[in-house]
């Protein structure tokens, strides 16, 4: 049967992959293999593939089904996320479009439409990650709220409680007006923005004189409680002990004083609003003042705020900043940039709010977290996010995990009429709890909010192997700890980190071994890729135009561990380039003809690359080790290119419509087959495909590419290697005489060597020939005059020209080829004469110094006898 003239991703992607469904390679069950384990970083139920799912996954894949292929258990679990405040936000927003309201709708039916939205819109990105290739465990797909998982939530919510670690209390929150909800420090985005800075006059209570106060929020003045002044500026000395009145409202507030106030900021003054800052609210408590909070939850002012009740906030600071000028309260606005808090779900401006929620105690548990980091049992690549790391768990905060939202797991809080509250899993064993403490039960109803979703993502890798649900169960026993985690920085610390925690707290052990840590996807001029730029291109429409396997050559080419990749279509152009130079390839060797009369003249090339396979698998090898996935990639990418395709193929392919002999056939056909294993976790599709093709001994139902197995680097002949690297070059620097001579490759051309070396030249006449045309080859113990002449090594080489050497253009070649070389030799001798740097370098490096020097030396020797030559 012959092959396709072309490569056609689409029509054999969707044929593998269903067939490895169909058998089930993907799957996963406890044996007694070593198992290697990978857990999905669960995207977001609400979520669609965007390029860094691309770039995440892409990596996952490669790491398992190499895994695969070394004989391990290979098990990739995959699943998604609840992400409530994300879906909820979806499902109020589906609502609105049928004319419905969260708010005329009880707990229960709202929760049913978000199941509905769910199953119908939640699968998404799951089944577009198959058209990836990924080779998950579909069998053993998770979601975070299913039943199981929520049941686990919930007992880790009492455990904690239980040991002291949850706790329950009014504290400055971020506040994500538009989902009104609370969010953690991690999940709000810091941004530089463009501002107005306020100058506004305070009345000196009693006198004709203001207090002149900057500030970037005019709207909170109404919740201000104080004016603050730095005790040691002397320019606000006779304010001490005075009190101001508020614009506009006239309510009075006293001055105190702090050394907290920066006075070269602004004027030195600081309108202290504890309701609606942090420090402000610090400073509050430290003062005992009254803490007014003059917004609702949706970021609209309120009964407290006396004046613009009901207008959004923003809106509110441009109606007050009129009203102050006005009123002539208005001393001057400056323009000002400064940092500003966005939620990350909503994008949002966070607003400071003092709320009553639930908290998780986090110092305990960060202090073995870090401990597992620090001693190397999880290995951070690259390890310079370490410090980071550390800097983080050394100064961890409690953790805010409650939320005010409905889809999620809902608190195990119960409260009675009258206020009091126990933590219980269930309504009876509340009931229970409030008669053990003389309390009345009745009418008992639960807490309102839900937790937040990182405090269910954190127990991902136990909870998908039922590890709460049944601890001493098979597969939490061989599955965990799971071998690697491939996420991005940006959660290292309210994802990674956490892991870690919740692993040492439920199972003694971390999570993980290795957490490989992504760099962010750019554009080619460095931004990030966003909808809102409109620089990120589908990946669905990127797998439809260059195959699954170019994109995902393309993604790994430019992405080192933990560097960001600035990625441009033409890497996928060049990753499907790849694919079609290897299916071009394979057509070529499948249509040779075989003559098993001829013996094989093409030993020398057949030892070569085995043994350049060897040296390049040592090298794939090493890079997987370190995580340097986008190496083991290119140094593929070169053996396929560079040394199979454009060399070995060249040796040993046979002459137009005539036969190879049947050793070469068959070692090249060997040398495919290991190639096909070797890309086979960059490229699963194309490998699989050729794997399959009739040129190999017919395969049996399951012996597939995807299960083959992985090759091992055999013993090196380093000779071998060295002696190819220069007839390479021999022959790379005759096909530059032609071009320069403009000779054509069809004209052939006579050679002489004069041999300085121990190279065994006569064994490579057939390459030389073959490959650089050459008629016939001569050796030789003096210079030859009338030749164009080169060097490779210490040997000499000489191409007979007849007529085309051009006397006095070669003269200045070999001139600035010595040129060249002495002032080389000059620097080396410089080095070497620096007696710091050999007695500080290490032997190795100084002997492979004092051998340029010695090849330099040889050179010039040479060059300045073939230029006495042509004089």
């Amino acid at each position: 049967m012959s092959i396709s003239k072309t490569y056609n991703p689409q029509e054999t992607e969707n044929k593998w992959y269903q067939y490895w469904l169909d058998k089930k390679f993907f799957h996963s069950v406890p044996d007694d293999r070593e198992p290697y384990t990978i857990v999905i970083p669960p995207p977001n139920v609400t979520g669609v593939l965007h390029m860094g799912h691309m770039l995440n996954n892409t990596i996952q894949d490669v790491l398992i089904r190499r895994a695969r292929m070394q004989g391990k258990n290979a098990c990739w679990v995959p699943g998604t996320d609840h992400a409530s405040i994300a879906t909820e936000a979806k499902v109020v927003a589906m609502l609105k479009e049928r004319g419905i309201e969260k708010k005329d709708l009880s707990r229960e039916e709202f929760l049913k439409y978000a199941w509905d939205w769910k199953e119908k819109y939640g699968g998404i990105i799951l089944e577009q990650l198959k058209k990836l290739g990924a080779s998950c465990d579909w069998d053993r797909t998770r979601f975070t709220m299913e039943e199981n998982l929520s049941e686990a939530v919930i007992d880790t919510f009492i455990h904690l409680y239980k040991k002291g670690w949850i706790y329950r209390g009014v504290r400055m929150v971020n506040w994500d007006p538009k989902g009104k909800t609370a969010v953690s420090d991690e999940e709000v985005i810091r941004k530089e923005v463009n501002q107005k800075l306020y100058y506004i006059k305070y009345k000196v209570s009693g006198e004709n004189n203001d207090v002149i106060i900057a500030t970037t929020r005019p709207e909170t003045i109404m919740a201000d409680t104080a004016v603050c002044i730095n005790p040691n500026d002397e320019r606000y000395s006779h304010l001490k002990g005075k009190k101001v009145r508020i614009p506009l409202i006239n309510r009075e507030i006293r001055i105190i004083e702090d050394e907290y106030v920066t006075m070269e900021f602004g004027t030195g003054c600081l309108k202290v609003t504890p309701a609606h800052d942090l420090n402000d609210y610090e400073l509050g408590l430290k003062h005992h003042l009254p803490v007014i909070d003059i917004l609702n939850d949706d970021g609209t002012l309120n009964e407290k705020a006396e004046i613009l009740m009901g207008e959004d906030r923003f809106v509110a600071r441009k109606k007050i900043a009129i009203m102050l000028e006005e009123a002539g309260h208005l001393e001057k606005v400056e323009d000002y940039k400064s940092q500003i808090g966005f939620s990350e779900r909503t994008d949002a401006v966070i607003e400071p709010k003092l709320s009553m929620q639930w908290f998780c105690k986090m110092d305990e548990m960060a202090k073995p977290a870090l401990d597992y980091v620090l001693k190397g049992e999880v290995n951070l690549i690259p390890d310079k996010f370490i410090n980071t790391y550390r800097h983080w768990m050394e100064n961890v905060k409690d953790w805010c995990i409650s939320r005010q939202l409905w889809w999620g797991q809902q608190i195990p809080a119960w409260y009675n009429e009258k206020g009091d509250w126990v933590v219980a899993k269930t309504k009876w064993e509340a009931e229970e709890q409030f008669k053990k403490l003389n309390l009345a039960s009745q009418n008992l109803r639960q807490d309102e909010d839900v937790v937040d979703t990182w405090f269910s993502s954190w127990l991902w890798p136990i909870s998908v192997f039922d590890g709460f649900k049944d601890p001493a169960s098979p597969d939490i026993n061989y599955y965990y700890p799971t071998n690697d985690l491939v996420t991005a920085p940006e959660i290292l610390f309210f994802w990674v980190a956490r892991m870690i925690m919740a692993g040492h707290e439920f199972r003694g052990k971390a999570p993980f071994k290795n957490v490989y840590l992504t760099g962010i996807v750019r554009d080619k001029i460095g931004r990030k890729m966003s909808k809102s730029l409109g620089n990120s291109p589908d990946p669905i429409d990127l797998i439809e135009k260059y195959g699954a396997d170019g994109v995902r050559v393309g993604m790994l080419l430019c992405s080192p561990a933990g560097n960001d990749l600035m990625f441009d279509e033409s890497y996928c152009e060049q990753g499907r380039n790849f694919a079609n130079k290897i299916w071009n390839a394979f057509r070529l060797v499948k249509g040779w003809q075989v003559d098993n009369h001829l013996s094989t003249a093409n030993t020398q090339a057949i030892t070569w690359f085995e043994n350049r396979f060897s040296e390049a698998l040592f090298e794939i090898e090493e890079n997987f080790i370190q995580y340097r996935i986008s190496d083991a990639l290119m140094a593929i990418y070169k053996l396929v290119w560079d040394d199979f395709c454009s060399w070995y193929l060249e040796m040993v392919k046979p002459a137009y419509q005539q036969p190879v002999d049947q050793h070469t056939f068959e070692s090249t056909k060997g040398f495919f087959e290991k190639i096909l294993k070797l890309i086979h976790p960059f490229m699963p599709f194309l490998s699989e495909e050729l794997f399959h093709d009739e040129i190999f001994d017919e395969r049996q139902e399951k012996d597939c590419c995807i299960v083959a197995k992985y090759p091992k680097p055999g013993a090196i002949n380093v000779d071998s290697i060295q002696q190819m690297e220069v007839i390479k070059q021999v022959v790379s620097e005759i096909r530059n005489i032609r071009n320069s001579k403009q000779i054509s490759l069809k004209e052939p051309l006579p050679l002489a060597i004069k041999v300085n070396s121990n190279i065994p030249y006569s064994e490579y006449e057939r390459v030389i020939c073959k490959l650089a045309n050459i008629s016939e080859i001569s050796f030789v113990k003096d210079k030859l005059s009338g030749a164009s002449t080169f060097l490779s090594g210490r040997d000499e080489f000489f191409v007979i020209l007849e007529g085309n050497m051009d006397a006095d253009a070669e003269r200045d070649r070999i001139a600035k080829e010595l040129e060249y070389l002495r002032g080389f030799l000059k620097s080396v001798d410089a080095k070497l004469s620096n007696q710091r740097f050999v007695q500080n370098a290490k032997p190795e490096i100084v002997a492979t110094e004092q051998k340029k020097k010695a090849d330099a030396e040889a050179k010039i020797i040479i060059l300045e006898e073939s230029l006495q030559v042509l004089k």
